[in-house]
This record gives C-alpha cells, sequence and structure tokens, in this order.
C-alpha cells in the first residue's frame, strides 16, 4: 500500500476520500479500503452492464468514461473520469445488482479498486468513522455534479445546451473553455446528433459567439 500511495500520491491526495490526509494515514486507508491497482489498454472494458459493480474506482491515470445506452442503442456519457477522479460508488455501496451502465477506458488508464464494505459496517474506530465521513461527502460532492449534469440535459434547444456546458466547465471570468470531449462524447454527453451538434457549432461560431479549435472553446 504504501508504494501505491508514494506512487500516485498527488492523484490519491486529490480525491475527495483521502485529501488532507498524511501519508501514514493514507497507508492505513488504502489498506482499510482493500485498495488493487490495475492497467487497462485504451478501449478495455472495466465493468459490463448488467453486472454488479463489486468495487468502485480511482482513477490514477487516463480516462474512463461511464456510459449507458438508451432505448435505440444510442451511446450516453454518464461521467468522464480523470486522474483523482472516483466512479461506481453509489453502485457499489448499494450492490446494484444489474447496473444499466458499462465502463470503459477511453486512453490507456490505471486504476485503485476499492471495496465500499468497511463503510456499511459500525466502526469502532475513529479513524473508521472519519473515513465513513468522507464517504458520505464524495457522495454528496457526486450529487452536486450530477445536478450540473442536469441543468445542461434540461434546456429545451441544442443551443442552450452548449450555453449551460460552456458555463459549467469554464473558470471565473474565464472566456476560454477546454471540455474533456472530442465531437463524438460531447454530442453523447448532451444526448444530441453528432451532425446536429457540429452544425449548431458552426452557426453560433459565423454569429460570433464562439471561436474553437478541437475541445478548447473561447466565448466572445
Amino acid at each position: 500500500m504504501e508504494q501505491i500511495s508514494q506512487a500516485y500520491a498527488p492523484e490519491i491526495a486529490s480525491c475527495r476520500l483521502f485529501r488532507g490526509l498524511d501519508r501514514d494515514q493514507t497507508v492505513r486507508a488504502l489498506a482499510l479500503l482493500e485498495a488493487a491497482k490495475a492497467d487497462y489498454a485504451r478501449g478495455s472494458f472495466l465493468h459490463s452492464a448488467g453486472e454488479p459493480l463489486s468495487r468502485f474506482g480511482l482513477v490514477l491515470s487516463g480516462l474512463v468514461q461511464v456510459l449507458t445506452d438508451d432505448i435505440n442503442g444510442n451511446r450516453m456519457i454518464m461521467a468522464n473520469v480523470t486522474a483523482g477522479g472516483t466512479f461506481g460508488e453509489s453502485l457499489c455501496y448499494l450492490k446494484v445488482q444489474e447496473p444499466e451502465i458499462y465502463i470503459v477506458a477511453q486512453r490507456p488508464s490505471k486504476v485503485l479498486w476499492l471495496s465500499a464494505e468497511p463503510f456499511r459496517r459500525k466502526s469502532e474506530t475513529e479513524f473508521g468513522l472519519e473515513m465513513k465521513d468522507r464517504f458520505i461527502s464524495m457522495l454528496a460532492e457526486r450529487a452536486l455534479s450530477m445536478n450540473t449534469r442536469i441543468q445542461i440535459l434540461s434546456r429545451l434547444t441544442l443551443r442552450d445546451k452548449l450555453t449551460a456546458l460552456f458555463t459549467a466547465f469554464s473558470h471565473r471570468d474565464k472566456t476560454t473553455v477546454v471540455l474533456p470531449f472530442d465531437r463524438a462524447d460531447m454530442a453523447a454527453y448532451l444526448g444530441a446528433d453528432r451532425s446536429a451538434l457540429s452544425r449548431e457549432l458552426s452557426r453560433m461560431k459565423a454569429e460570433g459567439l464562439i471561436e474553437y479549435h478541437k475541445n478548447r472553446f473561447t466565448l466572445l
């Protein structure tokens, strides 16, 4: 555990679950959660739809996508998870038996798999209680993040969805937005047709609202 905590200290420390812990506490927490590292090639499936998720993941490097398919078989991105981010916490904790999501490495990725079992048990130590509180806080942060996604998808028009997307991913007083999507993934995230998305972006550019190159957008 100590080797993992040292090799990936920044990535682990940026996760809400481990943020602020010293080295010894981090090693102790990783042992408590039965941490196990795994490497995945681009395109590898970390989890298949319809199967229970026994552990949740912390991305150490790369890019992992959580996806689902709509009734017509169209791919929808539920989450893009980069280094320091986690996925599958709720499904793992609640022991959902047939989740309709699948998880794929979109780049070569390293993932730390963690057990949620310690959070179900009654803790008899102060450290165990602290870790449980951290886990609850992490779930609360995820709920806020999903609320942002709902705000984007609830917009009626594609242009309104794009405006909400740029707003959500921009920093205060910043006019340049770098999205963690290519065009196909951006369309999947918005639940839009890729061709329709390209047309709308072109119209917004022609109207002087935005400039863009690949996934970098400048709001004018």
